[in-house]
């Protein structure tokens, strides 16, 4: 868990924190390479309350190792 992920789960009341987690985990990033998913929350990130059609971050793929830009994806409850 990164420092910020620590501080938004000590400082804040704990249904927030558990709510700021669970949004984040749905938040994938893809790598276009590879095609590994690997969630913003796993990644050492928070996303919360965020909407996004088509951005990209650039990043390095955990699976395959290469820097690209990644598409930030929403996981449905489908």
């Amino acid at each position: 868990m990164t420092f910020i992920q620590k501080l938004v789960t000590n400082l804040l009341p704990a249904k927030w924190a558990a709510d700021i987690q669970a949004e984040s985990q749905r938040w994938l990033l893809r790598c276009p390479a590879c095609g590994t998913a690997q969630s913003v929350w796993e990644r050492g990130g928070i996303r919360y309350k965020a909407r996004s059609k088509g951005r990209l971050v650039y990043a390095t793929c955990a699976t395959c190792g290469q820097r690209q830009n990644m598409s930030l994806e929403w996981q449905s409850d489908e």
